[in-house]
């Protein structure tokens, strides 16, 4: 088995292949990460984000951020994950290549504007807490097609379309009707993955798919739950179909 080592970033939301990441980063271990980052080649600016298992020493909804509550301080690249790291975060995540990363000045010190793009999936081996910020040593996935994916496809575009048709608060950043979705079975799971209105346990089931015809296969299935759900509540907020939350880090 072939492994890798690459900066981690934990967030508190799954991010997909092909899917764009912004970030907005503060915290003292992350600028360290980025500002290593910019110090090497723009064509291997890549770092690894992993989500963080509900319930632990972070705070639900600050992405990536440890609970100040709860700790004597945010120092130390593992702080607000416990004696154990691997313990905190899923088994799955996705590797980012960073395209663009802009330093921004204040008063009191430096962050970074960060821009990154889902890549390939991994498998986190371990966790390595020693320097400025946690690295984690990974093992590539395969992305499989699987028996079946174009025929789940094409249920897939049909059971999304009524359900996008169904979430009464669409506005402009949502996909129009009338946009093609990609024809390639894996891109459009991982597509559909992001814009639905899930949580992230379930985000985090879809990422961890076995192959793209398992990931259309629960897809097709979640569509189907959340679509009579919508005609009988409320209409609930969509989600940006290319664009993952910034995270204030």
């Amino acid at each position: 088995m072939t492994s890798l080592r690459l900066p981690l970033f934990p967030l508190n939301s799954v991010l997909f292949p092909g899917l764009v990441l912004p970030l907005n980063v503060f915290e003292a271990r992350y600028r360290a990460m980025m500002r290593d980052l910019s110090a090497v080649s723009e064509d291997d600016r890549r770092f690894a984000v992993i989500a963080i298992r509900d319930g632990r020493e972070v705070a639900p909804t600050a992405q990536g951020m440890p609970d100040d509550a709860t700790l004597p301080s945010a120092d130390g690249p593992a702080a607000g994950f416990g004696d154990d790291p691997m313990q905190a975060f899923h088994a799955v995540g996705c590797i980012a290549d960073a395209a663009t990363i802009r330093e921004k000045s204040s008063d009191d010190d430096t962050g970074y504007e960060v821009l990154a793009t889902g890549t390939t999936r991994f498998r986190l081996l371990s966790v390595d807490a020693s320097g400025p910020y946690l690295t984690g040593e990974l093992e590539e996935l395969e992305d499989g097609e699987g028996e079946g994916a174009g025929a789940l496809a094409s249920g897939v575009v049909r059971a999304f379309r009524t359900y996008q048709k169904r979430l009464a608060w669409a506005n402009e950043r949502t996909l129009s009707s009338g946009q093609d979705l990609p024809a390639d079975p894996s891109v459009l799971s991982y597509l559909v993955a992001a814009a639905a209105v899930l949580d992230v346990p379930a985000k985090q089931r879809l990422l961890e798919a076995p192959d793209t015809a398992s990931r259309l296969g629960q897809e097709l299935k979640l569509l189907r739950q959340e679509s009579a759900l919508l005609g009988k509540l409320p209409s609930l907020p969509a989600v940006d179909l290319t664009r993952q939350p910034t995270s204030p880090n």
